[in-house]
């Protein structure tokens, strides 16, 4: 007998060599039923692999993001022999499974695939679906495995063997295919009921430009036709609401091929709405006990030798920059805390003047590579809301519990409401991502979880995804479209402080080391606010809209009228502006909508007679014929319940 140990602490005794779907069965019949995938020891296995040893298990449904993995993953190999099926003498190198469906990179030789060829692909991947084969996972030696692929041509495939272990090989059996697999698939074929092909793409074999560019076939598959005529609709829904698209329309930012790829300029209206946004947070950081600093786009290499990021990104940063002196090379600034490190250092420091807390709108730059840029969410040159807190280790679960307050103060006032904390730790299986003592990690790891507990956080844990210096704590924000972004960090470091030799002197008139907090409640400008377009849709909360209200005159008889309501509303910090075009007030009205704007006042002879305006929201609702001053009050009503003062 075995006992297995399920994701509840019970412990059930089994037969060995029984299977995760036996353990699913005896659960419920109707639970089998729906588990697609699993987890024993730590280890993805098929729901059939034989369990020999005691060890916990996690059974997957589709609804898990592990039984989503198992779907796609299981849905690529379905897409591999297809290809093969319809493109005859295809070579295949990979397939993985990816956020949102899967993809497969394949060498087609002299044949192409386009969108008029989607079609065939998905009838033929429903048609071996449908055939409901069982997914076999099974050992190869290298060898045989390197005989198979060598035979077929297929020097992908042989490079991935090569780079592996006799022992390791696995292979993957459905229908007649045959495929390289690490393993993690659903019982059989039948499951997949839908499938779409999204698009078709180039990719270098191993992302090395030197090497041969692939086609890469991005695809998606469910359980149910239902639920891919919903992602479908939400993908449209998606594109109206393309922060690309709608900076364009709002006239936010826009890319100019002669600056260069990755790098936005941000036109006047988005140089407001930046400005307005770095205002709010330096209000809400000024009340938290924050010194703003300013430090240089540049520094010397070894500052980041120094620092570590060099080490571990060095190869994938802008190339150094040259000065006359011989052997003096500068970095563009890659990140922001090393500078800061160094202005901690400046002068030397007492327990009872800690915690030190500085921060900055710093500008940073990385290089991405151009198949990677994707509008603001992915750029090259990008402004971060970094800070960094320098405590005694006695400080530390205050400080962060601060922090947290004041990225759920950001969230809030910007209409982030769903949202989890996803507790980011490190792998203890690849210490070579890490820097530092373990005894500093454990700290720092323990210090984060104990801070989500009390502050009652719906938070997950996610081993592997620490930053190289240190855990964190990551805010997995859910927009308007159901989508998970990641959006504010705070991080726990004892290494960067020992890597720049800080100290404070303590009670015992001894030197100690600090321990420092790097926190970012947007993380970058440019990313928020693409995000923050897309969740709203253009529609921004009020107290940020670059434009409040728009003052429409009926003629041009009118329009000393509207200068008089303009100077008002301005007197009540309202951001208005007046259309005097000579263009119908429907026209007016219909761009004033398309533009977002959040009120329409109109203004003609019934509301200079009277001294009152005519108010339209943007929508359609009309608010009818009022004052200036109950307009104002509206105004103030609705900033005051979203933008709320930071306590």
């Amino acid at each position: 007998m075995i006992n297995i140990t399920l994701p509840d602490g019970s412990v059930k005794p089994f037969e060995n060599n029984a299977t995760p779907m036996d353990v699913a069965k005896s659960i419920s019949e109707g639970f089998a039923r729906n588990v697609i995938s699993a987890n024993f020891n730590g280890t993805t296995v098929e729901t059939h692999t034989p369990l020999t040893t005691d060890g916990a298990l996690v059974l997957y449904t589709w609804n898990d993001k592990d039984g989503k993995k198992a779907f796609w993953h299981s849905s690529a190999h379905v897409l591999a022999q297809a290809l093969e099926e319809l493109y005859p003498g295809v070579k295949l190198s990979i397939g993985p499974a990816i956020e949102n469906g899967f993809y497969y990179d394949v060498d087609l030789g002299d044949q192409t695939i386009s969108d008029k060829d989607f079609k065939a692909i998905e009838n033929k991947m429903l048609e071996i679906a449908r055939g409901k084969h069982d997914f076999n996972l099974r050992s190869v030696s290298k060898d045989e495995a390197l005989s198979l692929y060598k035979s077929q041509d297929n020097e992908y495939k042989v490079e991935l063997i090569e780079n592996l272990e006799d022992g390791t090989i696995t292979f993957c059996d459905h229908s007649s295919f045959t495929d390289l697999c690490r393993g993690g698939h659903i019982p059989n074929t039948g499951i997949i009921k839908a499938v779409k092909i999204m698009s078709v793409a180039g990719a270098y074999w191993r992302g090395d430009e030197k090497n041969k560019q692939l086609t890469r076939v991005y695809g998606i598959s469910f359980p149910k036709q239902k639920e891919l005529t919903e992602y479908l609709n939400l993908l449209e829904e998606a594109k109206k609401r393309d922060h690309r698209k709608l900076g364009k329309e709002l006239e936010l930012f826009t890319f100019s091929s002669k600056v260069g790829q990755g790098l936005p300029l941000w036109l006047p209206k988005g140089a407001a709405l930046r400005e307005r946004l770095e205002n709010f947070l330096k209000k809400a950081q000024k009340k938290a006990g924050y010194e703003m600093v300013v430090t240089p786009h540049i520094g010397q290499k070894e500052l980041y030798m120094t620092s570590g990021h060099y080490e571990k990104y060095g190869a994938d940063s802008f190339q150094p920059i040259l000065t006359p002196s011989e052997g003096e090379e500068f970095l563009l600034k890659p990140m922001n805390c090393p500078h800061h490190c160094e202005i901690y250092n400046a002068k030397p420091f007492s327990y009872k003047e800690l915690p030190k807390r500085y921060a900055e709108f710093g500008t940073v730059y990385r290089y991405e590579q151009s198949g990677e840029l994707h509008g603001l969410t992915r750029v090259r040159g990008f402004t971060q809301d970094d800070a960094h807190i320098f405590c005694t280790p006695d400080q530390l679960d205050t400080e962060f519990k601060n922090v947290i307050d004041l990225v759920l103060y950001v969230f809030g006032s910007l209409g982030f409401e769903n949202f989890t904390a996803q507790v980011s730790l490190r792998d203890p299986n690849t210490p070579d991502k890490y820097i530092g003592s373990d005894e500093n990690w454990e700290k720092a790891e323990a210090a984060i979880l104990n801070a989500a507990i009390d502050k009652g956080l719906n938070y997950v844990v996610e081993t592997g995804e620490a930053a190289f210096y240190g855990p964190k704590l990551d805010f997995m924000v859910k927009d308007a479209l159901g989508r998970n972004w990641q959006l504010g960090t705070i991080q726990v470091d004892y290494n960067l402080p020992e890597r720049f030799d800080l100290t404070y002197k303590g009670s015992d008139n001894e030197l100690h080391r600090p321990v420092m907090i790097h926190r970012a409640p947007f993380g970058s400008m440019e990313r928020f606010v693409a995000i923050l377009l897309e969740h709203t849709g253009g529609n921004f909360p009020l107290w940020l809209m670059p434009t409040q209200a728009i003052i429409l005159s009926i003629s041009e008889k009118y329009e000393k009228y509207a200068e008089k309501v303009l100077n008002l509303l301005e007197n009540d910090e309202i951001r208005a502006l007046a259309d005097h075009r000579n263009e119908t007030i429907g026209k007016k009205i219909r761009e004033a909508e398309m533009a977002k704007i959040p009120y329409m006042i109109i203004v003609g002879e019934n509301e200079e007679n009277e001294n009152m305006i005519t108010v339209r929201q943007h929508g359609g609702e009309d608010l009818g014929m009022i004052s200036v001053e109950e307009f104002s009050q509206i105004v103030d009503t609705e900033v005051k319940k979203t933008l709320k003062t930071f306590k």
